[in-house]
This record gives structure tokens, C-alpha cells and sequence, in this order.
């Protein structure tokens, strides 16, 4: 059934993911703060909005799609111009930023007082994923809500995995780029020491991948590393964004000794002018 769905944010994740609903049918309003990057999703029959207000008004569903903390709640919370004040209530408001828990739960809050259901429904996959429809969905909120919403994420995803209440899909994000994020950090280092020896690293890696600590990532990410194809999926300057938000949820460096081992690692590549390029960067760090 086609739904009138908001789109607020139509960045290199936003915009595909804005195009999967387009195709699968439904109307789509989209908002972007740069209305020039909402054009081709307007020229591919969506409506283009003046603000997120503008956006959410008369919307089955309101889908974010931004930055971090603060252009979350600017796009949803602003008194003018944010989309929760444009929200009939019965709506849901659907935020698929990676967010800090505090910000999540903060506006869990705000949507209930607009008498909205709010799913804090972030996704795992980079941009290749969100092009085909194969991201998975972590969802935190209330089941009714996720059980309605279901049919519309699996548009753009090919999992949506309710794990509790508002906030837990947050927790369920950055967990999984914490784990991701070490495994690009560990796999950086140890290429760095396989050069370092004088050891092919293509050929340990191959026979290290016949055994059980593998994870099937680490194939997309050492090659990567070794090709030094770094064009941005995930850039360094947002996973940092993520392990500073595990890292305080955690309750400080002491708490998370590892990850914030990792994050230094992140912070030294963004000091060294690799914030925009992917994630797989930090391997340029271990170079001779």
C-alpha cells in the first residue's frame, strides 16, 4: 500500500535509501538542508519541501537520515521549522541517524509529548547496501510501532531486527561499528607489521581467512587496505563520530579501554588529513 513518507536528509546515505521508497511506490516529500542535493530524488518524482516541518505535515511516516546529535534534533525539534511540530499525531517518526543513546532517548521524549510513536531504527551497511536494498535495520520502540513501520523499512533493507525499546537500537548501532571499527584498526596495524617484516601480506591474509577468527568483513577491509582503494563508504570522520559516542557510553575511557584505543587511532587519521576518505585509510598510518 503506498504511504505518504517524509524524507529529511538526502546525503550519500539518505538519498538512496529516499530513491528505494520512490521506486517501491509511495509519495515522498524530502527535505534537505542543501535543497540543490535533493534534485535528482525531485526529478525522480519526489516533492521537495521547505523545511522538515513542511515535510512531516500530512506524513504516514517521518524517516531521518542526518549527520549526528545536532542536526538530529534540529531537523525534529526546532520549534519552527522541526518536523515533529508538523507531525499529525498517529504518525511515526522513524530516526535512522546514528545517534549518542542520551540523544535518542531525549527525543523519544519529545515525540511522545507531539503524541508520536518514535522507532530509533539506524541501519548497518554503507552506501553499496542502501543503493540495493540490503540494509539491515536495528530497531529500538514500542512493537506495535515497529510491527506498522516493518513493510516500509524492508523497502530500503533486507532485515529489520526489533531489539527493544526506544534507545536500543542505538545501543544495537553502535555496537556494531564498534566491532567494525576495531576490526579496520586490528587489520591496519597488522598489514602495517606484515610490510614491516618484508612478509606478503596478501598471501597471510589468505590463509589466515581459512580459519575460524575471520569474519567475513575483514575480506572487504583488508582488501581495501591493500588495493589503497579508500573512495568513502563509511569516511574516518564518522566512525570517529560513532566511538566517541560508545566511548561515552560506556561511561568513559576507563570503561572502554579498547575502544578508546581504537578511537585514538581514528582522531590521529583525521589529524593527518584522511576525515573524508573511508575508513580503510588508517592503513596509510602504518605505511614506511
Amino acid at each position: 500500500m503506498s504511504q505518504t513518507i517524509a524524507f529529511l536528509g538526502s546525503g550519500a546515505m539518505g538519498s538512496r535509501m529516499a530513491a528505494r521508497l520512490l521506486q517501491a511506490g509511495h509519495q515522498v516529500k524530502v527535505w534537505n538542508r542543501n535543497p540543490f542535493k535533493a534534485q535528482a530524488l525531485v526529478d525522480a518524482g519526489a516533492r521537495l519541501a521547505i523545511s522538515p516541518r513542511e515535510a512531516a505535515t500530512d506524513a504516514d511516516f517521518v524517516i531521518a537520515m542526518v549527520r549526528d546529535d545536532e542536526a538530529s534534533h534540529q531537523v525534529w525539534c526546532d520549534e519552527e521549522s522541526g518536523a515533529l511540530a508538523g507531525m499529525r499525531q498517529g504518525a511515526i517518526a522513524i530516526e535512522s541517524s546514528t545517534l549518542s543513546i542520551e540523544a535518542v532517548r531525549a527525543l523519544a521524549t519529545a515525540a511522545a509529548i507531539h503524541g508520536v510513536a518514535l522507532l530509533d531504527a539506524p541501519v548497518s551497511g554503507s552506501r553499496p547496501a542502501a543503493q540495493a536494498g540490503l540494509l539491515v535495520y536495528l530497531v529500538g520502540g514500542e512493537k506495535a510501532a515497529f510491527e506498522q513501520a516493518e513493510p516500509v523499512l524492508l523497502c530500503m533493507g533486507s532485515s529489520a531486527q526489533h531489539v527493544g525499546p526506544a534507545g536500543h537500537g542505538a545501543v544495537a548501532k553502535l555496537v556494531t561499528n564498534t566491532l567494525l571499527g576495531i576490526h579496520v584498526t586490528a587489520l591496519a596495524e597488522l598489514i602495517g607489521l606484515l610490510n614491516h617484516q618484508g612478509v606478503s601480506a596478501q598471501q597471510v591474509l589468505h590463509a589466515v581467512a581459512a580459519t575460524p577468527v575471520w569474519a567475513p568483513v575483514d575480506h572487504y577491509l583488508s582488501g581495501s587496505m591493500q588495493a589503497g582503494n579508500f573512495e568513502p563508504q563509511f569516511p574516518v570522520e564518522l566512525i570517529a563520530k560513532d566511538f566517541g559516542y560508545t566511548v561515552a557510553a560506556a561511561g568513559g575511557a576507563a570503561q572502554a579501554p579498547i575502544v578508546s584505543a581504537a578511537l585514538a587511532v581514528y582522531e590521529h587519521a583525521m589529524h593527518s588529513s584522511l576525515g573524508c576518505e573511508n575508513m580503510t585509510a588508517v592503513a596509510k598510518l602504518y605505511r614506511s
